[in-house]
């Protein structure tokens, strides 16, 4: 009998009771604003800001609106504007190239290895294009920091970590987002932590910290942040610092705090069930597993293999195989963008030079979502699925 898959791969855990809990005190004070607060009462929002920097071992953080929207409040206080080019991975998802546009710069695209990390050959090449670096940890892949920061360190370019995909990762024992002047975190549904949007900043700069926290639309209220520069970073800069309102709220941070409590188990748990899919896909004839370097300290939410020098057709052939047998994968090399995939030249505001090299690896990078519902019989059975799918268009091309 051939095996179904019958579960969901959009399906998350529940809220904890313990978020729920304090969500509904936030519901029922009524006070949702981060700055509508009882005298000397922090409120949700600093006391995440104050806890998560400590996790992470920041001085500094900030709670926005979104993922997308730490971004591009990173890119305005380094200053970046209208003119301006920025490196980005050519391996990335549509917020990074997007926030980088929205400041009115220009992404110039730095090509992704067959290990799905940046470059960093063809980013020594490029680095003397631009100031910043925007590095998405795209799908979790950490390349060697240690010589990207040589890099980047060595022609004063300035990194700013996209860590979407990495809260709660390291390299070589250093908290993922603790290598550039500021890192970005999503609390997005599909991220690590669920308050359906929202975006977490860190820094331990105080000028940059002191104008993220005004562009978010502090008003003169900075003061009330707990996990903030000196009040001497924001005379210099809450004049000429314009305010783009994009504050996360009481209810979201309530949601927030009790599971980043929880985020080293839930690492262990999405790991788990990476390794069981890992070596389950292991060996399988014409699909390459992506090797994971000795420094990397993964979080495994979502798994990616390669079907190199596949053609278009048996690539969607694998997918509609695997789709009508329950198993609902991801292909970021199609034409034309889908869903959450898409490639760098997707987008048609970007003058993007052509990158052979880059696109054979992104025209086979298949991905599959891993959500803590799943059980790890769950995911023997995916990777019996895919490993007999591909072996059979494999065989039969």
């Amino acid at each position: 009998m051939t095996e179904q898959f019958t579960g969901n791969f959009t399906q998350q855990d529940p809220i904890p009771d313990e978020a729920i809990a304090a969500a509904l005190e936030v519901l029922q004070s009524g006070r949702l604003h981060r700055y509508n607060l009882v005298g000397d009462a922090p409120g949700e929002v600093s006391l995440l800001e104050q806890e998560f920097a400590a996790q992470m071992g920041a001085k500094y953080c900030l709670a926005v609106a979104s993922g997308g929207y730490a971004l591009g409040c990173a890119l305005r206080a380094l200053g970046v504007g209208p003119g301006d080019k920025v490196l980005t991975n050519a391996f990335t998802l549509a917020p990074v190239p997007g926030a980088i546009a929205s400041v009115g710069a220009e992404p110039v695209f730095v090509g992704v290895t067959e290990g799905l990390v940046i470059d960093l050959e063809d980013l020594a090449a490029k680095v003397g294009q631009a100031d910043v670096l925007m590095l998405s940890h795209m799908r979790g892949h950490i390349c060697d920091m240690d010589r990207l920061m040589e890099i980047c360190d060595g022609t004063g370019v300035r990194v700013i970590e996209d860590c979407a995909h990495t809260m709660g990762a390291q390299w070589r024992g250093t908290a993922s987002g603790r290598h550039g002047v500021m890192a970005c975190y999503s609390t997005q549904t599909y991220k690590h932590v669920n308050s359906g949007e929202g975006g977490l900043i860190l820094s331990d700069e105080d000028d940059l910290m002191a104008r993220a926290i005004l562009l978010s639309g502090s008003y003169m209220l900075y003061e009330r942040h707990l996990a903030r520069p000196p009040a001497a970073a924001f005379e210099k800069a809450k004049y000429v610092t314009p305010n783009v309102s994009g504050r996360m709220d009481h209810l979201r941070a309530a949601i927030l705090r009790p599971q980043l409590r929880e985020l080293e188990r839930q690492v262990a748990r999405w790991n788990a069930l990476y390794r069981v899919v890992e070596a389950g896909l292991s060996g399988t004839p014409g699909l390459t597993v992506v090797a994971r370097p000795e420094g990397e300290s993964y979080v495994g939410s979502s798994i990616q293999f390669l079907l190199l020098d596949w053609s278009e057709a048996a690539v969607e052939e694998v997918l509609r195989r695997c789709g009508a047998r329950g198993v609902e994968l991801k292909w970021f090399g199609g034409a034309e963008p889908v869903a959450f995939t898409s490639r760098y030249d997707s987008w048609r505001y970007v003058q993007a030079e052509p990158m052979p090299a880059s696109d054979r690896v992104l025209a086979g990078i298949v991905d599959m979502r891993l959500p803590l519902t799943f059980s790890e019989a769950d995911c023997a059975v995916i990777a019996r699925i895919i490993r007999a799918e591909v072996g059979a268009v494999y065989q039969g091309g």
